[in-house]
């Protein structure tokens, strides 16, 4: 009889703990969501609303310097650049939002859209090779190897005069490798892979105790990044 009975305390525990864990696991998800929410809305009521008074002031500036014979080439040039570097601003922070309010995060298999419309904006031959077996991967995981993508092309959107890019990802054992490196001219000035979207990346890889490496080579420059399949999170 007491035998029985601590059997069935010993389940109602058992029951009421998974219950718990049920509950913490919902509170964080609803936690991180409403964050996510929140974060997309001041994204949408500054940056995107910057950015947007921004290009239609660059416009206004690049049609003013087509109708003005006197003006120097160099300058309109510049205003021309600077217009189509808010134009890509803008649409790389709509597509942030649309992230943060999106339930699923973007992952490797964007890679190929990612791939084309680089090669679509830009006129450089982009190609993507991916090796091994894809199976499951962490999602933290996923997002990192698609955000480094990105900033690693967009980089080269903005730095590098490449006559072609090369995207490589391989799927080992236990890690996956990520590598971009565009092909053209060195850079100008040497570079020891610093820079507001380098530690970005970096930092997106040593939350997830992976490595990112970047560094010039004698025709471009190379990002490479190496993550666990699946990590624990380090903050």
């Amino acid at each position: 009889m007491y035998a029985r009975r601590l059997q069935e305390r010993i389940r109602e525990s058992e029951a009421l703990l998974a219950d718990l864990q049920e509950t913490r696991a919902a509170q964080l998800a609803a936690a991180t969501l409403g964050e996510r929410h929140r974060l997309a809305r001041e994204m949408h009521d500054v940056l995107a609303h910057s950015l947007s008074g921004l290009t239609l002031h660059l416009e206004g500036a690049r049609l003013l310097a087509q109708q003005t014979p006197d003006i120097p080439a160099r300058l309109a040039d510049a205003i021309t650049r600077a217009h189509h570097l808010a134009e890509t601003g803008l649409h790389e922070a709509r597509q942030a939002i649309d992230t943060l309010r999106a339930e699923e995060l973007p992952g490797p298999e964007r890679l190929p859209i990612l791939v084309a419309e680089f090669e679509r904006d830009t006129g450089v031959p982009c190609e993507l090779a991916v090796i091994g077996e894809t199976g499951e991967l962490d999602a933290q995981t996923r997002l990192t190897v698609y955000r480094v993508a990105q900033e690693a092309l967009t980089n080269v959107r903005k730095h590098a005069k490449a006559r072609r890019v090369d995207v490589r990802l391989e799927y080992r054992t236990d890690d996956v490798q990520l590598t971009v490196e565009d092909h053209g001219e060195a850079p100008q000035t040497s570079s020891n892979g610093t820079g507001y979207g380098l530690s970005g990346m970096r930092e997106r890889a040593e939350l997830l105790e992976g490595t990112l490496h970047a560094e010039a080579t004698d025709s471009g420059f190379l990002v490479s990044l190496r993550v666990p399949r699946t990590a624990e999170v380090t903050v």
